[in-house]
Protein backbone atom coordinates (compact mmCIF):
# COMPACT_ATOMS: atom_id res chain seq x y z
CA UNK A 1 0.00 0.00 0.00
CA UNK A 2 1.02 3.40 -0.84
CA UNK A 3 1.69 6.29 1.75
CA UNK A 4 0.62 9.60 1.02
CA UNK A 5 1.58 12.05 3.85
CA UNK A 6 0.01 15.38 3.62
CA UNK A 7 2.63 17.96 4.49
CA UNK A 8 0.76 21.22 6.53
CA UNK A 9 2.83 24.59 6.04
CA UNK A 10 4.03 26.11 9.08
CA UNK A 11 2.22 29.50 10.32
CA UNK A 12 3.17 32.04 12.21
CA UNK A 13 2.25 32.84 16.04
CA UNK A 14 -1.39 33.62 16.44
CA UNK A 15 0.18 37.14 18.40
CA UNK A 16 1.39 37.99 15.54
CA UNK A 17 -1.54 37.97 13.16
CA UNK A 18 -4.07 39.18 16.03
CA UNK A 19 -1.23 42.25 16.09
CA UNK A 20 -1.82 42.50 11.70
CA UNK A 21 -5.68 42.94 12.56
CA UNK A 22 -4.72 45.60 15.25
CA UNK A 23 -3.26 47.66 12.60
CA UNK A 24 -5.67 47.03 10.35
CA UNK A 25 -8.13 48.61 12.97
CA UNK A 26 -6.34 51.23 13.91
CA UNK A 27 -5.21 52.59 10.44
CA UNK A 28 -8.56 52.24 9.19
CA UNK A 29 -10.85 53.71 11.64
CA UNK A 30 -8.01 56.22 12.64
CA UNK A 31 -8.27 55.15 16.94
CA UNK A 32 -5.42 58.34 17.32
CA UNK A 33 -8.21 60.68 16.25
CA UNK A 34 -10.87 59.53 18.21
CA UNK A 35 -9.30 58.91 21.48
CA UNK A 36 -7.55 62.05 23.33
CA UNK A 37 -4.10 60.89 24.01
CA UNK A 38 -3.96 58.01 22.09
CA UNK A 39 -1.47 59.05 19.24
CA UNK A 40 0.62 60.59 21.65
CA UNK A 41 1.59 56.68 22.35
CA UNK A 42 2.29 56.39 18.24
CA UNK A 43 0.25 52.86 18.11
CA UNK A 44 0.48 52.36 14.60
CA UNK A 45 4.27 52.34 14.55
CA UNK A 46 4.55 50.33 17.37
CA UNK A 47 2.68 47.76 16.18
CA UNK A 48 4.49 47.83 12.94
CA UNK A 49 7.64 47.64 15.02
CA UNK A 50 6.15 44.77 16.91
CA UNK A 51 4.72 42.87 13.71
CA UNK A 52 9.18 43.19 12.17
CA UNK A 53 10.32 41.88 15.22
CA UNK A 54 7.82 38.90 14.59
CA UNK A 55 8.24 38.28 11.75
CA UNK A 56 12.17 38.30 11.75
CA UNK A 57 11.70 35.35 14.57
CA UNK A 58 9.51 33.64 12.21
CA UNK A 59 12.03 33.76 9.06
CA UNK A 60 13.05 30.46 8.90
CA UNK A 61 9.07 29.42 7.71
CA UNK A 62 8.91 32.90 5.56
CA UNK A 63 11.65 32.63 3.25
CA UNK A 64 9.25 30.51 0.36
CA UNK A 65 6.75 33.04 0.80
CA UNK A 66 8.99 36.04 -0.85
CA UNK A 67 9.16 34.33 -4.19
CA UNK A 68 6.65 34.55 -7.34
CA UNK A 69 6.54 37.15 -9.76
CA UNK A 70 4.04 39.73 -7.92
CA UNK A 71 6.46 39.79 -5.30
CA UNK A 72 9.82 40.15 -7.89
CA UNK A 73 7.80 43.31 -9.00
CA UNK A 74 7.09 45.45 -5.82
CA UNK A 75 10.67 44.37 -5.01
CA UNK A 76 12.26 45.86 -7.98
CA UNK A 77 9.76 49.08 -7.75
CA UNK A 78 11.02 49.47 -4.32
CA UNK A 79 14.66 48.78 -5.06
CA UNK A 80 14.62 51.45 -7.53
CA UNK A 81 12.78 53.94 -5.69
CA UNK A 82 15.56 53.62 -3.01
CA UNK A 83 18.44 53.65 -4.74
CA UNK A 84 17.02 56.69 -7.57
CA UNK A 85 15.99 58.76 -4.03
CA UNK A 86 19.46 60.47 -3.80
CA UNK A 87 18.91 61.93 -7.34
CA UNK A 88 15.11 63.32 -6.93
CA UNK A 89 14.12 67.01 -7.25
CA UNK A 90 13.21 66.91 -3.33
CA UNK A 91 15.49 64.28 -1.54
CA UNK A 92 14.69 65.93 1.71
CA UNK A 93 11.34 66.38 1.75
CA UNK A 94 10.97 62.07 0.77
CA UNK A 95 13.30 61.36 3.80
CA UNK A 96 11.69 63.44 6.34
CA UNK A 97 7.83 63.93 5.38
CA UNK A 98 6.61 61.68 3.03
CA UNK A 99 9.00 58.18 3.71
CA UNK A 100 6.98 56.74 6.68
CA UNK A 101 3.36 57.32 4.78
CA UNK A 102 4.94 55.47 1.79
CA UNK A 103 6.15 52.65 3.92
CA UNK A 104 2.57 52.13 5.92
CA UNK A 105 0.98 51.45 2.55
CA UNK A 106 4.12 48.88 1.54
CA UNK A 107 3.92 47.18 4.22
CA UNK A 108 -0.24 46.07 3.32
CA UNK A 109 1.68 43.54 0.88
CA UNK A 110 4.17 42.27 3.18
CA UNK A 111 2.15 41.69 6.01
CA UNK A 112 -0.79 39.94 3.83
CA UNK A 113 1.33 38.12 2.41
CA UNK A 114 3.62 36.28 5.28
CA UNK A 115 0.77 36.38 8.19
CA UNK A 116 -2.35 35.86 6.57
CA UNK A 117 -1.31 32.05 5.74
CA UNK A 118 -4.56 29.63 6.62
CA UNK A 119 -8.28 29.52 5.20
CA UNK A 120 -9.47 30.44 8.76
CA UNK A 121 -6.82 33.66 8.95
CA UNK A 122 -8.30 35.04 5.31
CA UNK A 123 -11.59 34.61 6.53
CA UNK A 124 -10.69 37.08 9.28
CA UNK A 125 -8.66 39.11 7.70
CA UNK A 126 -10.98 40.07 4.78
CA UNK A 127 -13.74 40.18 7.32
CA UNK A 128 -12.00 43.21 9.19
CA UNK A 129 -11.22 44.86 6.03
CA UNK A 130 -14.45 44.42 5.26
CA UNK A 131 -16.39 45.77 7.89
CA UNK A 132 -13.89 48.72 8.48
CA UNK A 133 -14.33 49.91 4.93
CA UNK A 134 -18.49 49.37 5.29
CA UNK A 135 -18.36 51.49 9.10
CA UNK A 136 -15.85 54.12 7.28
CA UNK A 137 -19.27 54.97 4.87
CA UNK A 138 -21.83 53.98 7.57
CA UNK A 139 -20.27 56.57 10.41
CA UNK A 140 -20.80 59.94 8.05
CA UNK A 141 -23.92 58.51 6.44
CA UNK A 142 -25.72 58.20 9.44
CA UNK A 143 -23.85 61.64 10.90
CA UNK A 144 -25.67 63.45 7.60
CA UNK A 145 -29.19 61.83 8.38
CA UNK A 146 -28.77 62.68 12.27
CA UNK A 147 -27.05 65.72 12.06
CA UNK A 148 -26.64 67.40 9.03
CA UNK A 149 -23.57 66.39 9.10
CA UNK A 150 -21.39 66.58 5.35
CA UNK A 151 -17.84 67.05 5.68
CA UNK A 152 -17.40 69.13 2.45
CA UNK A 153 -18.81 71.28 -0.72
CA UNK A 154 -18.15 72.60 -3.96
CA UNK A 155 -18.62 75.92 -4.96
CA UNK A 156 -21.99 76.42 -7.52
CA UNK A 157 -21.99 80.20 -8.25
CA UNK A 158 -22.67 83.27 -7.06
CA UNK A 159 -20.51 82.68 -4.04
CA UNK A 160 -23.13 79.95 -3.39
CA UNK A 161 -21.57 76.41 -2.70
CA UNK A 162 -23.40 72.97 -2.63
CA UNK A 163 -22.70 70.64 0.12
CA UNK A 164 -20.50 67.20 -0.63
CA UNK A 165 -20.23 64.28 1.91
CA UNK A 166 -16.93 63.67 3.09
CA UNK A 167 -15.68 61.04 5.34
CA UNK A 168 -16.15 60.88 9.37
CA UNK A 169 -14.60 64.02 11.34
CA UNK A 170 -12.19 61.43 12.66
CA UNK A 171 -11.61 59.63 9.10
CA UNK A 172 -10.45 62.71 7.03
CA UNK A 173 -11.22 61.43 3.35
CA UNK A 174 -12.52 63.96 0.75
CA UNK A 175 -15.66 62.53 -0.99
CA UNK A 176 -13.73 61.53 -3.85
CA UNK A 177 -11.77 59.12 -1.61
CA UNK A 178 -15.30 58.06 0.31
CA UNK A 179 -16.37 57.52 -3.18
CA UNK A 180 -13.60 55.24 -3.72
CA UNK A 181 -14.06 53.38 -0.60
CA UNK A 182 -17.84 52.90 -1.59
CA UNK A 183 -17.74 51.18 -5.35
CA UNK A 184 -14.59 49.36 -4.47
CA UNK A 185 -16.29 47.94 -1.47
CA UNK A 186 -18.93 46.83 -3.37
CA UNK A 187 -17.81 43.33 -5.17
CA UNK A 188 -17.03 42.27 -1.86
CA UNK A 189 -20.06 42.53 -0.28
CA UNK A 190 -21.71 41.16 -3.63
CA UNK A 191 -19.89 37.89 -4.01
CA UNK A 192 -19.23 37.18 -0.38
CA UNK A 193 -22.71 37.98 1.22
CA UNK A 194 -24.81 36.76 -1.21
CA UNK A 195 -23.70 33.36 -1.00
CA UNK A 196 -24.26 33.15 2.79
CA UNK A 197 -27.54 32.37 4.55
CA UNK A 198 -30.91 34.39 4.79
CA UNK A 199 -29.57 36.99 7.35
CA UNK A 200 -26.25 38.02 5.94
CA UNK A 201 -28.04 38.30 2.41
CA UNK A 202 -30.71 40.35 3.96
CA UNK A 203 -27.77 42.28 5.75
CA UNK A 204 -26.52 43.19 2.12
CA UNK A 205 -30.16 43.93 0.77
CA UNK A 206 -29.86 46.43 3.44
CA UNK A 207 -26.22 47.91 2.93
CA UNK A 208 -26.57 48.24 -0.45
CA UNK A 209 -28.66 51.22 -0.85
CA UNK A 210 -26.88 53.07 1.76
CA UNK A 211 -23.62 52.52 -0.05
CA UNK A 212 -25.19 53.90 -3.37
CA UNK A 213 -27.32 57.01 -1.06
CA UNK A 214 -24.01 57.73 0.21
CA UNK A 215 -22.32 57.15 -2.68
CA UNK A 216 -24.80 60.06 -4.82
CA UNK A 217 -23.57 62.83 -2.08
CA UNK A 218 -20.62 62.39 -2.31
CA UNK A 219 -20.94 64.28 -5.72
CA UNK A 220 -18.16 61.86 -6.82
CA UNK A 221 -18.71 61.98 -10.46
CA UNK A 222 -15.46 59.59 -10.72
CA UNK A 223 -16.96 57.12 -8.44
CA UNK A 224 -19.62 56.64 -10.17
CA UNK A 225 -18.14 55.99 -13.57
CA UNK A 226 -15.99 53.05 -11.95
CA UNK A 227 -19.22 51.90 -9.95
CA UNK A 228 -20.63 51.17 -13.54
CA UNK A 229 -17.98 49.52 -15.04
CA UNK A 230 -17.97 47.44 -11.76
CA UNK A 231 -21.80 46.69 -12.24
CA UNK A 232 -21.02 45.72 -15.81
CA UNK A 233 -18.20 43.32 -14.94
CA UNK A 234 -20.72 42.10 -11.77
CA UNK A 235 -23.40 41.17 -13.92
CA UNK A 236 -21.36 39.85 -16.94
CA UNK A 237 -20.98 37.11 -13.67
CA UNK A 238 -23.54 36.61 -12.14
CA UNK A 239 -26.40 33.99 -13.50
CA UNK A 240 -29.35 36.02 -12.30
CA UNK A 241 -28.58 38.92 -15.00
CA UNK A 242 -32.40 39.74 -14.89
CA UNK A 243 -32.84 40.42 -11.55
CA UNK A 244 -29.58 42.13 -10.77
CA UNK A 245 -30.70 44.43 -13.68
CA UNK A 246 -34.23 45.25 -12.07
CA UNK A 247 -32.47 45.54 -8.58
CA UNK A 248 -30.19 48.28 -10.28
CA UNK A 249 -32.97 50.40 -11.89
CA UNK A 250 -34.99 50.42 -8.97
CA UNK A 251 -32.33 51.50 -6.91
CA UNK A 252 -31.09 54.14 -9.80
CA UNK A 253 -34.20 55.61 -9.65
CA UNK A 254 -35.15 55.86 -6.18
CA UNK A 255 -32.08 57.55 -5.85
CA UNK A 256 -32.25 59.93 -8.25
CA UNK A 257 -35.01 61.09 -6.87
CA UNK A 258 -33.61 62.50 -3.74
CA UNK A 259 -31.12 64.15 -5.53
CA UNK A 260 -31.65 68.12 -6.38
CA UNK A 261 -30.86 69.60 -9.42
CA UNK A 262 -27.53 70.99 -9.07
CA UNK A 263 -26.70 67.37 -8.01
CA UNK A 264 -28.80 65.67 -10.59
CA UNK A 265 -26.41 68.07 -13.15
CA UNK A 266 -23.21 67.50 -11.83
CA UNK A 267 -23.45 63.39 -12.75
CA UNK A 268 -25.41 64.54 -15.96
CA UNK A 269 -21.97 67.01 -16.88
CA UNK A 270 -20.35 63.31 -17.05
CA UNK A 271 -21.86 62.29 -20.49
CA UNK A 272 -22.04 66.38 -21.26
CA UNK A 273 -25.74 66.40 -20.51
CA UNK A 274 -25.24 68.95 -17.68
CA UNK A 275 -26.77 72.57 -18.10
CA UNK A 276 -24.89 74.11 -15.35
CA UNK A 277 -21.54 76.27 -16.06
CA UNK A 278 -19.58 75.50 -12.94
CA UNK A 279 -20.49 71.60 -13.75
CA UNK A 280 -18.76 71.60 -17.15
CA UNK A 281 -15.57 74.02 -15.92
CA UNK A 282 -14.79 71.55 -13.48
CA UNK A 283 -14.91 68.74 -15.85
CA UNK A 284 -12.90 70.84 -18.02
CA UNK A 285 -10.61 71.52 -15.44
CA UNK A 286 -9.99 67.54 -14.34
CA UNK A 287 -8.69 67.22 -17.85
CA UNK A 288 -6.44 70.14 -17.97
CA UNK A 289 -5.45 69.36 -14.46
CA UNK A 290 -4.31 65.82 -16.14
CA UNK A 291 -2.44 67.01 -18.75
CA UNK A 292 -1.07 69.58 -16.56
CA UNK A 293 0.42 67.10 -14.36
CA UNK A 294 2.40 65.21 -17.34
CA UNK A 295 3.91 68.23 -18.41
CA UNK A 296 4.71 68.34 -14.74
CA UNK A 297 6.71 65.66 -14.41
CA UNK A 298 7.91 65.80 -17.74
CA UNK A 299 10.20 68.51 -15.89
CA UNK A 300 11.77 65.44 -14.53
CA UNK A 301 10.94 62.74 -16.37
CA UNK A 302 14.19 60.36 -15.50
CA UNK A 303 13.66 59.83 -11.39
CA UNK A 304 11.27 62.63 -10.90
CA UNK A 305 10.72 64.67 -8.47
CA UNK A 306 10.38 62.13 -4.99
CA UNK A 307 8.04 60.08 -3.59
CA UNK A 308 5.02 62.29 -1.73
CA UNK A 309 6.17 65.29 -3.35
CA UNK A 310 3.19 65.63 -5.76
CA UNK A 311 2.24 69.02 -3.59
CA UNK A 312 5.41 70.29 -3.30
CA UNK A 313 6.43 69.77 -7.08
CA UNK A 314 2.98 71.67 -8.23
CA UNK A 315 3.57 74.81 -5.73
CA UNK A 316 6.90 75.30 -6.39
CA UNK A 317 5.77 75.37 -10.23
CA UNK A 318 2.44 76.97 -9.75
CA UNK A 319 2.04 78.55 -6.68
CA UNK A 320 -1.39 76.03 -6.09
CA UNK A 321 -0.58 73.04 -3.55
CA UNK A 322 -2.75 69.90 -4.67
CA UNK A 323 -2.82 66.16 -4.38
CA UNK A 324 -2.52 64.61 -7.61
CA UNK A 325 -5.81 64.03 -9.56
CA UNK A 326 -4.36 61.40 -11.87
CA UNK A 327 -2.22 58.04 -10.39
CA UNK A 328 -0.08 57.60 -13.56
CA UNK A 329 0.48 61.43 -13.80
CA UNK A 330 1.46 61.36 -9.83
CA UNK A 331 3.93 58.54 -10.71
CA UNK A 332 5.86 60.37 -13.69
CA UNK A 333 6.12 63.55 -10.94
CA UNK A 334 7.24 61.42 -8.24
CA UNK A 335 8.90 58.59 -9.81
CA UNK A 336 9.79 59.45 -13.12
CA UNK A 337 8.80 57.40 -16.58
CA UNK A 338 11.22 55.06 -15.53
CA UNK A 339 8.95 54.38 -11.88
CA UNK A 340 5.74 54.24 -14.03
CA UNK A 341 6.72 51.53 -16.05
CA UNK A 342 7.44 49.55 -12.97
CA UNK A 343 4.62 50.13 -11.56
CA UNK A 344 2.96 49.10 -14.29
CA UNK A 345 4.88 46.09 -14.60
CA UNK A 346 3.57 46.02 -10.74
CA UNK A 347 0.45 45.79 -11.92
CA UNK A 348 0.26 43.91 -14.93
CA UNK A 349 2.06 41.00 -12.48
CA UNK A 350 -1.03 41.35 -10.27
CA UNK A 351 -2.82 40.59 -13.11
CA UNK A 352 -0.85 37.58 -14.36
CA UNK A 353 -1.22 36.26 -10.94
CA UNK A 354 -5.14 36.31 -11.24
CA UNK A 355 -4.32 33.88 -14.22
CA UNK A 356 -2.29 31.77 -13.22
CA UNK A 357 -4.70 28.98 -10.82
CA UNK A 358 -7.69 27.23 -12.48
CA UNK A 359 -9.06 24.48 -10.53
CA UNK A 360 -12.08 24.34 -12.91
CA UNK A 361 -15.47 23.33 -11.42
CA UNK A 362 -15.56 21.92 -7.19
CA UNK A 363 -17.62 21.26 -4.79
CA UNK A 364 -15.66 21.83 -1.84
CA UNK A 365 -16.59 25.53 -0.41
CA UNK A 366 -13.28 26.44 0.50
CA UNK A 367 -12.23 25.88 -3.27
CA UNK A 368 -15.42 28.04 -4.34
CA UNK A 369 -14.47 30.33 -1.55
CA UNK A 370 -11.11 30.71 -3.15
CA UNK A 371 -12.40 31.23 -6.75
CA UNK A 372 -15.05 33.93 -5.07
CA UNK A 373 -11.96 35.93 -3.98
CA UNK A 374 -10.22 36.07 -7.36
CA UNK A 375 -13.72 36.64 -8.97
CA UNK A 376 -13.46 39.70 -6.75
CA UNK A 377 -9.59 40.65 -7.61
CA UNK A 378 -10.24 40.75 -11.09
CA UNK A 379 -12.76 42.85 -10.83
CA UNK A 380 -11.47 45.31 -8.38
CA UNK A 381 -8.75 45.33 -10.17
CA UNK A 382 -9.89 46.86 -13.43
CA UNK A 383 -12.04 49.30 -10.78
CA UNK A 384 -8.31 50.52 -9.67
CA UNK A 385 -6.78 50.87 -13.03
CA UNK A 386 -9.87 52.90 -13.84
CA UNK A 387 -10.37 55.26 -11.12
CA UNK A 388 -6.63 55.65 -10.72
CA UNK A 389 -7.11 58.19 -13.85
CA UNK A 390 -9.14 60.07 -11.11
CA UNK A 391 -7.51 59.44 -7.88
CA UNK A 392 -3.95 59.23 -6.53
CA UNK A 393 -1.86 55.72 -5.52
CA UNK A 394 1.61 55.82 -5.05
CA UNK A 395 1.39 55.69 -1.68
CA UNK A 396 -1.95 54.82 -0.92
CA UNK A 397 -2.61 51.25 0.47
CA UNK A 398 -4.91 49.82 -2.20
CA UNK A 399 -2.77 48.41 -4.78
CA UNK A 400 -0.13 46.72 -2.27
CA UNK A 401 -3.30 45.14 -0.23
CA UNK A 402 -4.84 44.05 -3.39
CA UNK A 403 -1.48 42.53 -4.53
CA UNK A 404 -0.83 40.63 -0.99
CA UNK A 405 -4.63 39.34 -1.24
CA UNK A 406 -4.21 38.00 -4.96
CA UNK A 407 -0.87 35.97 -3.89
CA UNK A 408 -2.40 34.55 -0.32
CA UNK A 409 -5.62 33.90 -2.19
CA UNK A 410 -3.49 31.87 -4.74
CA UNK A 411 -1.06 30.32 -2.78
CA UNK A 412 -4.41 29.08 -0.35
CA UNK A 413 -6.42 28.04 -3.75
CA UNK A 414 -3.47 26.01 -4.52
CA UNK A 415 -2.79 24.49 -1.78
CA UNK A 416 -6.16 23.54 -1.09
CA UNK A 417 -6.68 21.86 -4.32
CA UNK A 418 -3.19 19.60 -3.68
CA UNK A 419 -4.43 18.54 -0.24
CA UNK A 420 -7.88 17.31 -2.11
CA UNK A 421 -5.88 15.63 -4.63
CA UNK A 422 -3.76 14.13 -1.76
CA UNK A 423 -6.73 13.00 -0.04
CA UNK A 424 -8.62 11.48 -2.89
CA UNK A 425 -5.27 9.81 -3.74
CA UNK A 426 -4.68 8.33 -0.39
CA UNK A 427 -8.58 7.24 0.19
CA UNK A 428 -7.84 5.14 -3.30
CA UNK A 429 -4.79 3.34 -1.74
CA UNK A 430 -5.65 2.76 1.27
CA UNK A 431 -8.75 0.27 -0.69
Amino acid sequence: MKTVIIQKEKTVNGILFCLFLYFILDFFLRFPNRIHGYGALRPTLVAAIFIFVLLFLHAGILKEKLKGDVVKAIGILLLYIFVSSPLVEYQGSFYRFYLVDFIKAIVFFYFTILIVDTYKRQLWFLGLFISCQVFRVIEPLYLNMTEGYWGDRTFVSGGEFANRLAGAPADIVNPNELGFVIVTIIPFLHFIMLKRGFIIKSLYFILLPCLLYALLLTMSRGSMIVLLVGAWLILKNTKYKLPFLILGAVLAVAGWSTLDSFTKDRYLSIVGAGKLEQNAKTSEGRLNGLLGEFKLGMSRPIVGHGVGTTREAKYNLTGRSQASHNMYGELVIEIGLIGLFLFIKFILAIKNELKKIDVGESNDPQIIYHQNINEICKIVLIMYAIYSLNYYGLSQYYWYLLAGLVVVNNRLMSDRFKELEQNAQLTVDSK
